[in-house]
């Protein structure tokens, strides 16, 4: 039933991407067919299409319909609920039903859009029409290459070994399947990672159809900017939160002590984010003055293009990562469609880049404008490094059949100096007047926090500081989160007096007047927050490897660490063996710590689990190497401040939380914007 049911699902969807593709060229030629009733059945079949298959698919994994390839290969009997249900996105073939699920959402979002502005949009009408080519080319995948719905037609004892792609084949069901990837059932944050990426990645497609729809209609200006910009800025939220999240998900599951091992898959996700960065940036220029448009339209390009670029790193097989749990011949079809989104959209930008080049011309470097062109300048730099360092293994090979490896040295010794002059730029960018800054006007706004700045780290030095990595991150970050600070007072401040209202009730409204400066002054904040908890916890962090008997104990990091016993016990879905350890503090008990090994009988895999301490002065982290009746060898790590990482990831995404759902106050808006309440002098 739920092959069936899947089967029909995917074939409405297809027809109605179709469907909105015709309507949708129609719509263009003709302002009098750009109508949203004419696209209101292919965008209501699509949702409602993609949303069947779903639902088959979840369907077949709750009830253990092992009569489906898919589900007898990626699920079992002994699964967890929660992992079951994410089994559904666990695998190649399931993440593509996600993907036109989550696309099909935004489509239909778009619509309702598209429809409050009534007939004639010719604009909105060429961005749907373009989603559902993107549409349309994953469900042609899901239909062809990847179709979870296969039949199984000749099981083994356990998971299924040949499959037909005929919804009524005769069925040979197996017993048992072998169930999801061990390291994708080993922590709750699987159901919420990929989900939250996935929203990112695809909401980008929204601002790039918009985009190719003002190219295809030869119309320049703001409209595209303006109508993208919220769901630029929705992607962006949910694509921070995924990687967040993915970063916590490998530092408490994969056991070699860290949060981010520059892995391909992993750059894969950073890079559209420093690209949608950008270019939420460079909408700023735009939309105040007019310039970046040439320029915003080539950052949209390359920001859709990551992202299938990303699809293909992480689905296709072509490296060997966590990330990547199979062969497949979706990888050439990826390409092949990454080869053509690139050369027929910048074929377009060159035809109509007559009608997008000419822009107002910078006043000054020093401005408000200057400061974004160097934003974008640095974060373009940034994404280049990560590009080159993630694709260069790869071209070596294929021209040289030689494997070569770029590590996390060369990432951290381009990147982080990059970094660095980021935060610092958007601290003095931030209060920058528009137009020109005179020198006078700039010290009077930076004197105040780079003096705090300052003093901060005269104060670590005293206390000891030393290494320069932290002083220096220290010193910028301090830097600019004393700039927003500082800023928002004063503007505060000035509101509080000229409307006869509290100092905290003043700043609030001018939050809320400017919500998305404010949103970004907010997130800005959250970078600085985790560069800072990057370089303390990067630079101070200990790390040793210790061999235990029962009873022994051994001092690590200002601890005493005694190991108790080994235990096992079995659980539903798998065997657990770990060693008991207490830690203690100047003879106090503070923690008892479980690092375990967890074995899945389906697959017979054995995926180490570390045991974390969390605290205000670090994490303990404790992972298991080897254990035996007389002996245990347990990794053992000191984090210092690295919870710094997760609340700065968090701050960004209240930032942009804040940009995107706050309102402006009823009553009328003060005379100056809020960033620019300071005299210009």
């Amino acid at each position: 039933m739920s092959s069936a049911l899947g089967h029909l699902g995917l074939l409405t969807a297809l027809v109605s991407a179709a469907m909105l593709i015709v309507r949708g060229m129609a719509g263009l030629r003709r302002a009098e067919q750009a109508t949203p009733s004419r696209t209101r059945l292919p965008v209501l079949g699509l949702l409602a299409g993609t949303a069947t298959a779903m639902l088959a698919l979840e369907f077949g994994l709750l009830a253990d319909d092992f009569s489906v390839e898919y589900v007898a290969n990626n699920s079992a009997t002994t699964t967890p609920f929660l992992f079951k249900v994410a089994s559904a996105w666990a695998a190649l073939e399931g993440s593509i039903i996600l993907w036109v699920l989550v696309l099909a959402m935004f489509t239909y979002l778009v619509w309702l859009g598209h429809r409050t502005r009534g007939d004639g949009d010719r604009l909105g009408n060429g961005a749907l029409m373009v989603m559902g080519m993107v549409s349309f080319f994953f469900l042609a995948l899901v239909v062809t290459v990847s179709n979870p719905f296969r039949v199984c037609v000749t099981a083994a004892v356990v998971g299924c070994v040949e499959s037909s792609s005929m919804p009524f084949a005769a069925s040979a069901a197996p017993l048992e399947g072998f169930g999801p990837n061990p390291l994708l059932q080993n922590h709750f944050l699987m159901a919420l990672h990929p989900p939250l990426l996935y929203v990112g990645y695809i909401g980008l497609t929204v601002p790039f159809s918009f985009a190719m729809s003002a190219l295809l209609l030869g119309q320049s200006g703001v409209e595209w900017l303006q109508r993208t910009r919220r769901w630029t800025l929705v992607a962006w939220i949910f694509l921070t939160a995924g990687i967040l999240l993915g970063g916590l998900w490998s530092y408490e599951v994969l056991g070699w002590g860290g949060y981010w091992a520059w892995d391909p898959v992993e750059n894969a996700s950073l890079m559209p984010w420093l690209a949608a960065t950008a270019f939420l940036h460079s909408a700023v220029v735009q939309l105040r003055r007019g310039m970046l448009q040439a320029w915003n339209f080539m950052l949209v390009i390359g920001t859709f293009a990551l992202t299938i670029l990303g699809t293909f790193l992480t689905r296709s097989g072509v490296i060997v990562s966590v990330h990547s749990f199979t062969q497949s011949a979706i990888g050439p079809m990826l390409l092949w469609f990454l080869m053509i989104v690139m050369v027929v959209s910048l074929t377009l930008f060159a035809f109509r880049i007559h009608l997008v080049a000419s822009a107002p011309r910078l006043d000054s470097l020093a401005s408000r404008e200057g400061a974004f062109l160097l934003n974008n300048l640095l974060l373009t730099l940034l994404l280049f490094v990560v590009l080159a360092g993630t694709l260069y293994p790869m071209l070596v090979e294929l021209f040289t059949g030689s494997q070569v490896g770029v590590g996390a040295p060369f990432f951290e010794r381009l990147g982080l100096p990059l970094l660095l002059i980021l935060i610092a730029t958007i601290g003095v960018g931030s209060v920058a007047p528009y137009r020109s800054a005179s020198c006078a006007v700039m010290w009077q706004r930076l004197r105040s926090p780079a003096r705090a700045a300052l003093a901060v780290i005269a104060v670590a030095i005293l206390l000891g500081a030393r290494n320069r990595w932290i002083l220096l991150t220290g010193l910028v970050a301090g830097f600019a989160v004393a700039v927003a600070v500082r800023h928002l007072w004063v503007s505060a401040r000035k509101a509080a007096a000229g409307q006869a209202r509290q100092i905290p009730t003043a700043a609030l409204r001018v939050m809320r007047n400017d919500a998305h400066y404010w949103g970004g002054q907010i997130a800005h904040m959250g970078v600085a927050v985790i560069a800072l908890g990057i370089a303390l916890s990067g630079n101070l962090g200990v790390e040793d490897e210790l061999r235990f008997e029962p009873g022994q104990s051994s001092d690590f990091a200002g601890m005493e660490l005694t190991y108790l016993e080994s235990f096992v016990r079995q659980e539903t879905h798998r065997e657990v063996i770990g060693a008991r350890i207490d830690i203690r503090r100047d003879g106090a008990l503070i923690s008892t710590l479980e690092p375990r090994m967890n074995r899945y009988s389906q697959t017979g895999q054995t995926v180490g689990t570390p045991s974390v301490d969390a605290r205000l002065r670090g994490d303990l982290y404790l992972s298991l190497v080897a254990i035996s009746e007389s002996s245990a060898s347990i990794a053992v790590f000191w984090f210092p401040y690295i919870w710094l990482i997760w609340v700065g990831g968090g701050i960004c995404c209240a930032g942009g939380a804040w940009a995107w759902l706050a309102r402006k106050p009823a009553q009328r808006r003060l005379s100056a914007p809020a960033h620019d309440v300071e005299a210009v002098g």
